[in-house]
């Protein structure tokens, strides 16, 4: 759940935003394949058009509201399809999804809460999905076998966190806390396809706002950290493990697209840039740096997955995205602290600008992966 306004982690830290731009070009009249002009503002997200073909379907945002927001094309059930977070007032983002005939939901969520404001949505006719291409099948087979693998671990290492919650020892519980996360964070693209399955197993406080209850990991986080007192946190851990295993049951079946990979490498990269940069996620332990090394770990899986489709299609990108991988795991190595990493408090202001400008140069070739894919 990433809440933190970007325009905020901008000013702190000198993020920039990759593929926005500030002028969107419209579907042609009466164009039914093109791309859908989206105007978001504080209150009101007009689409383009309400209807459009079964296919590859790119979304351009416009963010013409004072408040940050996220646009969002959902499946019945809040199924999420696409999503775009963290547009700032004044940019456009862009989003490209894989939809086949059916019913389906647009949202912009100005200021990034709640439900948003939704319209209907239909996709009509078929198209060859673009798994028929053999390596991108390929490629979505291989990255649900790491999403097997990720799984395979975050499970028992959740319980053996709950059950040291419920336990009383605070301690275990604190060592056993980043590395349950790790496997969560290296996902989470695949975690947030699930609706509310998410914030209630990685909502931070400002869920309540939202009308959720404060619940999952940053709940016991606080608990462990700031109020030192985990004796009556044994219904909260024994839901987070109930979540747990529904997500990755979930998860374990998804069929995904492969644009799900892209925009999904994308998302974690946006994860790292609204949250594990500035410390706002975990506020309490201050471990941001195992879920920072993670995100960028999950975001090379998923690379890595469509690599022989991006060498065919585009080797230059591949040679960009090697070098950007490197020089983000290169200046994360600095921060190394036996088997884990630093606290993020215990970085300095210089040492945080360096990660957000690896981080900034990787995110701008990443943003051209989805276009590549959807050729």
């Amino acid at each position: 759940m990433r809440k933190l306004s970007v325009l905020t982690a901008t000013a702190v830290l000198g993020l920039g935003m990759s593929a926005c731009t500030t002028d969107p070009e419209p579907a042609a009249t009466g164009d039914t394949t093109g791309p859908i002009a989206v105007k978001a503002s504080d209150t009101a997200c007009e689409v383009g058009r309400a209807e459009t073909a079964a296919g590859t379907v790119t979304f351009t945002i416009a963010n013409g509201g004072a408040k940050v927001t996220e646009f969002y094309v959902y499946a019945a059930g809040d199924r999420v399809m696409g999503e775009v977070e963290n547009i700032a007032p004044g940019l456009t983002r862009e989003l490209k999804v894989e939809l086949t005939s059916g019913t389906y939901e647009t949202a912009c969520k100005p200021g990034m809460i709640g439900k948003g404001i939704r319209g209907a949505f239909k996709v009509t006719g078929s198209a060859a999905p673009l798994t028929a291409d053999a390596k991108l099948a390929e490629a979505t087979a291989n990255y649900q076998r790491y999403i097997q693998s990720q799984t395979a671990a975050l499970l028992p290492k959740t319980e053996e966190f709950v059950n040291a919650v419920k336990a009383g020892d605070a301690e275990k519980a604190k060592a056993l806390f980043p590395i349950a996360r790790t496997y969560w964070e290296r996902i989470e693209p695949v975690a947030e396809i699930f609706g509310d399955l998410d914030p209630k197993i990685d909502g931070r406080a400002e869920v309540i706002e939202e009308g959720m209850a404060f619940t999952g990991f940053h709940r016991l986080e606080q608990d462990l950290w700031e109020k030192k007192d985990i004796s009556k946190s044994g219904p909260i851990a024994d839901q987070l493990l109930v979540d747990v295993k529904e997500i990755v049951a979930k998860a374990n079946a998804e069929k995904l697209s492969p644009l799900q990979l892209a925009n999904g490498a994308k998302e974690l990269l946006d994860e790292v840039a609204s949250g594990k940069i500035t410390g706002e996620e975990d506020r309490y332990s201050h471990t941001d740096l195992w879920d920072f090394a993670a995100n960028v770990e999950g975001s090379k899986a998923s690379v890595q997955a469509l690599r022989p489709t991006l060498e065919e299609r585009a080797p230059e990108l591949v040679t960009a995205l090697d070098t950007a991988f490197a020089n983000v795991e290169t200046a994360l190595g600095k921060h190394r602290a036996g088997d884990g990493w630093k606290l993020h408090n215990q970085l300095s202001q210089a040492e945080l600008k360096e990660l957000s400008d690896v981080i900034n140069a990787l995110a701008e070739p990443i943003s051209k992966v989805a276009a590549v894919v959807a050729k």
